[in-house]
């Protein structure tokens, strides 16, 4: 299947964007940056809905092509739109405004479900009540599930999580992971929020001042000196894991890696299933030798692939498995950094002092 290619070029009063970009035919990816960084424009872009100059294909058809002077409009383009707020239809229940795009979507081109959608997004104990009745975070679902039942080759969402409280945001994760697992389609999902896209994403696209600095894996990105210096307390590494065993002594969970076994808090998962952990960097210490009789159960052995420049007394050390695995970041003190002689090359350890669960 053809990737999601492009170019766009635009001016907004005193803000320019310019990218051109590939991003995957699957999965998850996010447009990731500060307030202001032309997240939603370049969004627009991709719907149609921002006069640019450039070009689009999505799955092999051809949407924008300034060379041509093709351009299909926004009512053409066989995309799901998910806003900050829920706009649903006040006077529609919520089967209504479920059934509302579906309705427009001729049978045969019907891919996605009514019934899968409820099912997906726990949409059943609604589906009777009327918007208003609803609370912020079951509004977004129905909103999401409106989208998808118009079928589309691809999913924009732009910050669909930030009008919500803290509580609404729990909520409603879940079930955007849910969609994760069952959707074949590409999201492009718009957040500055870093623990929503190590939540949800699988892919990353880096932009500030209208321009992609970097795109790649999850996994790819979040290791970057430059991407975690960006981040500061929340930079960390992303691990795919699957659980090998429970031990209900002492409530702590088996899970393996590709640096080797690492223990966590007890998880309500099945043996084989698969989680996302996150590592912060602050979470993370080096030592030169083993240590034995230590309270942190998870000391991994570890190569320094590099060691970034200081800032403010703090190194970033990029660590790698022997099984050349998705990178672990360490943040240790300039001190540390120079009394350990910390180089490229030398073989360590990482003593993982607190891990989080992320799905």
């Amino acid at each position: 299947m053809s990737d999601i290619r492009g170019c766009f070029s635009t001016t907004l009063g005193d803000f320019s964007l310019e990218v051109d970009f590939t991003f995957p035919a699957r999965g998850i990816t996010a447009l990731y940056g500060r307030s202001g960084s032309g997240k939603s424009t370049l969004l627009r872009c991709f719907a149609g809905l921002e006069q640019c100059n450039g070009f689009l294909q999505v799955l092999g058809d051809i949407w924008h092509d300034n060379d041509t002077s093709r351009f299909t409009p926004t009512h053409k383009r066989p995309i799901g739109y998910v806003f900050q707020h829920a706009n649903l239809f006040p006077h529609l229940s919520v089967k209504e405004n479920l059934l509302y795009g579906w309705k427009r979507i001729e049978p045969q081109q019907r891919r996605i479900h009514y019934e899968e959608v409820i099912e997906w997004l726990g949409l059943e104990a609604l589906i009777t009540r009327s918007p208003e009745k609803l609370s912020g975070g079951e509004r977004q679902r129905v909103a999401i599930g409106r989208a998808l039942l118009t079928s589309p080759q691809l999913l924009l969402m732009d910050e669909p999580l930030a009008a919500l409280d803290v509580i609404s945001k729990e909520e409603i994760l879940p079930y955007l992971e849910q969609l994760h697992r069952h959707l074949a389609i590409p999201v492009i999902y718009v957040s500055h929020s870093l623990k929503e896209i190590v939540r949800l994403a699988d892919h990353i696209a880096w932009i500030d001042k209208g321009r992609i600095i970097a795109a790649g894996s999850l996994s790819q990105m979040v290791s970057r000196f430059d991407f975690a210096q960006e981040n500061e307390d929340e930079a960390g590494a992303v691990i795919e894991c699957s659980v090998m065993q429970h031990d209900n002594n002492y409530h702590l969970t088996e899970l393996n890696s590709d640096y080797g076994p690492l223990w966590v808090r007890q998880l309500n998962y099945q043996e084989g299933e698969q989680v996302r952990l996150h590592i912060r960097a602050s979470d993370v210490s080096l030592v030169r030798h083993r240590v034995e009789e230590s309270s942190v159960l998870n000391i991994l052995p570890v190569q320094i692939e590099a060691v970034a420049e200081p800032v403010k007394g703090q190194v970033l050390v990029r660590l790698r498995s022997v099984h050349n695995s998705s990178a672990l970041l360490a943040r240790i003190t300039q001190r540390s950094c120079e009394q350990l002689q910390l180089a490229a090359g030398q073989q360590i350890y990482a003593q993982v002092k607190g891990v989080v669960l992320v799905r």
